[in-house]
């Protein structure tokens, strides 16, 4: 291994995108809100990584969180059907 991966923070230290929708998600926030929110937390992550990461996240609070998972699922769908801007 070089010393350049070495020195690399590993993925873990951050929250994960997933992570980061799963805490974010309130019920009656608009898919706009969660993406710009999402933005603000995750800015190097395009609007196709959070949209992936929230089909992720959806899988696993569909049982514990029916609330959330819904509107994980709307955001997703939503914002996978509109062009990155």
């Amino acid at each position: 291994m070089s010393r350049e991966q070495a020195e690399k923070p590993e993925k873990s230290q951050a929250p994960s995108i997933e992570a980061t929708l799963i805490q974010l998600a309130r019920p009656k926030m608009s898919p706009k809100e969660l993406l710009k929110a999402a933005r603000k937390a995750h800015p190097d992550a395009s609007k196709k990584d959070i949209v992936r990461a929230a089909f992720r996240s959806l899988i696993s609070v569909a049982d514990s969180d029916a609330d959330k998972a819904a509107m994980l699922q709307n955001f997703a769908l939503q914002e996978r059907a509109v062009d990155d801007v």
